[in-house]
């Protein structure tokens, strides 16, 4: 059957409704949620196009209450029968799972709510050309060979709009209208089995905008020229030396460390158990909310959906939830974790606006969204300055933690000594290693507002099936007492 075109539906909302009307279902409450999603990928080798894709997915996700148990099923048949037959599914499916449920939930876990939403944007997506976006390529792979030792430049756009629709038997009515940004550039350099690549951390300048973060004039070409540079300054760099000592953080390797080790461990999905299969459980505990130092009084955490231009900020999660900033971890204390309504009722804790989707053909999970780290009082000098011996880094190259989220050991690109309150000579392949409540009960120093940066990730890969969905993650420097470094490729 030939799927309906969302944008040729005047109204998807009105749309949603009608069929909602239409279900003759004995159900306690039932919900549609629509999505289009347009991704276009750009990419240069060399200053030679690479890649060149554009896509279109849409559908529909129906979910169905019955006898204390949600059933889902999907569509892309945008027509009232097409979505009635999905309800049927979603129906039968419930029934047949009721007498096996893990919970009975109510209905007030999807609440009734109305509202919309639509990302900051300056320079639409639509009007950054093909030919415009491999200009830009092409210029940053020529600014990135600054020497005949840089033996590859790469860079890429990816940019996807988003659109989703909720609607409910309860009255939910919800439009929010989203514009990912993500670029990307790096240099590989040479000298002999020497091997080295420096780059702006991958896709971690990835934003909730236009193309404005992208075509930034002399800041971007700036950028570019030093990662050229660095990534020849890296091979003659000694090797970062094994010690214990302080550590300081830059906030794009600040961004991989709140991920995996106080974002991934807070979901309350893996601490019920659910995730323990594919991505693993966590060491936290349900008695830990409101009770476990999860690091030093230095240490604050917010999940924050409401940061302008951060990756994952929205005004409703994918059940409707009212998206609110909350502290997760408060001067060092943990006090709720992420998790959906359905993830809180099952476990009595508090959790947050995050059950999320990755697409129209997945129901939604436990899911972090914007997850910060809240700026300190100390300035990057300051820092820097108290530290008599220490290694700062940049820019994750290399990540393993254990299924429990409790032991790690990460690697960066880019890494300098610090002497007697200066950075000093830029060291290579620097690494370093630590458990979960060691490293953050060892935090010292937190930057200020000024040092506070955020950054995203396209990537974040979660659930049975597969969901692959995006993450923002604000920080500022961060300093770190007693912490086991060393060289040598992670």
């Amino acid at each position: 059957m030939t799927a309906t075109p969302l944008r040729t539906i005047a109204d998807p909302a009105d749309l949603l409704q009608t069929a909602i009307a239409s279900f003759n279902l004995a159900a306690d409450w039932v919900g549609i949620r629509a999505t289009r999603e347009e991704s276009v990928y750009r990419s240069q080798r060399d200053g030679k196009p690479e890649s060149n894709r554009r896509s279109l997915a849409q559908g529909a996700m129906v979910e169905v209450l019955v006898d204390g148990q949600i059933g889902y099923a999907a569509t892309n048949n945008f027509t009232v029968a097409g979505l009635r037959q999905a309800a049927q599914q979603a129906f039968q499916q419930a029934k047949a799972a009721a007498p096996w449920k893990i919970h009975a939930f109510q209905p007030d876990v999807r609440p009734s709510v109305m509202g919309i939403y639509q990302s900051p944007v300056e320079k639409p997506l639509k009007t950054l050309t093909t030919a415009h976006a491999h200009e830009l390529l092409s210029r940053i792979c020529q600014g990135l060979k600054v020497s005949d030792q840089i033996v590859q430049a790469s860079a890429s756009i990816t940019a996807k709009e988003v659109d989703t629709w909720l609607a409910s038997s309860s009255g939910t009515q919800v439009h929010q209208q989203f514009s990912f940004f993500s670029p990307s550039f790096g240099a590989t350099a040479q000298d002999g089995a020497i091997v080295q690549t420096r780059s702006n951390n991958g896709r971690g300048h990835s934003y909730q905008a236009g193309w404005e973060f992208f075509d930034l004039g002399d800041e971007l070409w700036a950028s570019v020229q030093r990662t050229g540079e660095q990534a020849i300054e890296l091979l003659t760099a000694a090797e970062c030396p094994e010690m214990s000592t302080t550590l300081v953080l830059a906030p794009d390797q600040m961004m991989l460390q709140i991920h995996e080790s106080i974002g991934h461990p807070l979901e309350l999905d893996r601490i019920l158990g659910d995730e323990r299969n594919y991505a693993g459980g966590s060491f936290v505990k349900p008695a830990d909310f409101g009770s476990l130092q999860y690091g030093s009084e230095q240490l604050n955490v917010t999940f924050d959906p409401t940061v302008e231009q951060e990756f994952a900020s929205y005004a409703f999660d994918d059940t409707g939830v009212v998206a609110e900033r909350q502290y997760l971890i408060r001067a060092g204390m943990l006090q709720r974790g992420l998790g959906s309504h359905e993830s809180q009722a099952r476990l009595g804790v508090p959790g947050v606006a995050c059950a999320r989707a990755t697409s129209w053909d997945r129901p939604p999970i436990d899911r972090m969204a914007n997850i910060n780290v809240e700026p300190g009082d100390r300035s990057f000098g300051q820092i820097i300055g108290s530290i008599e011996s220490g290694v700062y880094m940049e820019a994750n190259r290399s990540w393993s933690i254990d299924d429990q989220r409790f032991k790690f050991q990460f690697g960066c690109e880019y890494g300098r000594r610090i002497r007697d309150g200066q950075l000093a000579e830029t060291v290579r392949n620097p690494n370093y290693r630590a458990t979960t409540p060691q490293f953050w009960g060892s935090l010292a120093q937190v930057g200020d507002r000024n040092t506070w940066q955020v950054f995203g990730t396209p990537f974040c890969g979660k659930g049975e099936p597969n969901q692959i969905i995006r993450v923002g993650h604000g920080a500022p420097v961060c300093a770190f007492n007693q912490i086991e470094v060393f060289g040598g490729a992670a």
